[in-house]
């Protein structure tokens, strides 16, 4: 089918939209979500469809009678997408090009009435578009150092939006936890925003003065690996914060398994607890801390740092430890006992 195709629109005489989509169901024998399912498109938009909030798209209408043998309407209209939009817009434009002689009125006099409204009233009267929300700036301690990790590991940063990206699924507690450390760091109150399709959340706080906040703090805005990241400086040369800072790492970034090996017939797993990235940089910092706290790390394959030690699988745990219970569950059922 052609773009220009995809993009008309069918309308029905009122009433006649909903009686087509109900008959369509009745011949078919399906639910409303099996048929929305069978078309392609979300049960709510078709629930839309029926109740005529929107015109339906001609591909749509087409896949319907593919698989019914209802009859088409006679009378109806295929139209343009955003047909409306065009009529609407030459209505408005007419009114005011009779009332003001111009299309969106005298700019001159919009700009000088503007300068009147800012000077008497505006500039001391600033509303929250104008000035940046307030954020608590913690002192640097344990748990902003777990914060970074978590920045670090599942973050991002952009002019304006702080965000943490983790799985709604396997994360579901560890979600709670990020948000209720924004809030008890900040006293800010963070966005959920379910992406189901990628079974993730986007934990999101939009406020400028926090994106200043993390830089101050060595995070990085933009694209992090193009930028090396690393751990803060404020964090290597305090034994607590790297502590924490690991931690953070590892909740996010890092991950516990059983490596296994069938030799003559017989498998063999060992415990693996190993943190993954593509920065050489914070590969190394990682290696170092886990070294420096009397670990024995490896690196595998240029993109893993892992202990391969059962009894350092067990350390770690008692020393550095998880806000992560899914960590925490598969450390239970791999190593077999927590310390």
């Amino acid at each position: 089918m052609s773009d220009s195709l995809k993009d008309k629109r069918v309308i029905f005489p009122k009433g006649r939209q909903h009686a087509f989509l109900i008959k369509s169901l009745k011949g078919l024998d399906l639910s409303w979500p099996e048929l929305a399912s069978k078309i392609g498109v979300h049960p709510r938009t078709l629930n839309d469809w029926g109740r005529e909030k929107y015109s339906m798209p001609l591909l749509a209408l087409q896949k319907i009678r593919e698989i019914t043998n209802v009859k088409m309407i006679a009378d109806i209209e295929i139209r343009d997408r955003f047909w409306y939009t065009k009529k609407g817009g030459e209505i408005a434009g007419k009114l005011v090009y009779e009332k003001y002689g111009i299309i969106g009125g005298d700019p001159k006099k919009r700009r000088r009435k503007w300068l009147q409204w800012w000077n008497r009233k505006g500039k001391f009267n600033l509303s929250g578009y104008f000035i940046p929300k307030d954020i608590s700036e913690p002192k640097k301690n344990i748990e902003l150092a777990e914060f970074a990790g978590i920045m670090i590991g599942d973050g991002g940063i952009t002019k304006k939006q702080v965000t943490v990206t983790l799985n709604y699924i396997t994360d579901k507690e560890y979600i709670n936890f990020v948000s209720n450390l924004f809030k008890k760091l900040f006293a800010v109150e963070p966005a959920l925003y379910k992406r189901e399709k990628e079974s993730i959340v986007n934990i999101v706080v939009s406020r400028v003065k926090l994106v200043k906040f993390c830089k101050s703090l060595g995070l990085k805005v933009g694209n992090k690996l193009r930028q090396k990241v690393d751990i803060p400086n404020w964090i290597k040369t305090n034994t607590r914060f790297k502590v924490a800072c690991l931690r953070g790492l590892m909740d996010t970034d890092g991950c516990i398994f059983n490596e296994c090996h069938n030799i003559n017939n017989k498998r063999y797993c060992y415990p693996r607890l190993s943190f993954v990235s593509c920065s050489k940089s914070l590969r190394f910092s990682v290696f170092k801390i886990l070294s420096e706290l009397g670990f024995h790390p490896k690196i595998r394959n240029n993109r893993s740092v892992q202990l391969e030690n059962r009894e350092d699988i067990i350390e770690y745990f008692q020393l550095v430890g998880t806000s992560n219970l899914k960590h925490k569950n598969r450390f239970k059922h791999i190593v077999g006992r927590v310390g």
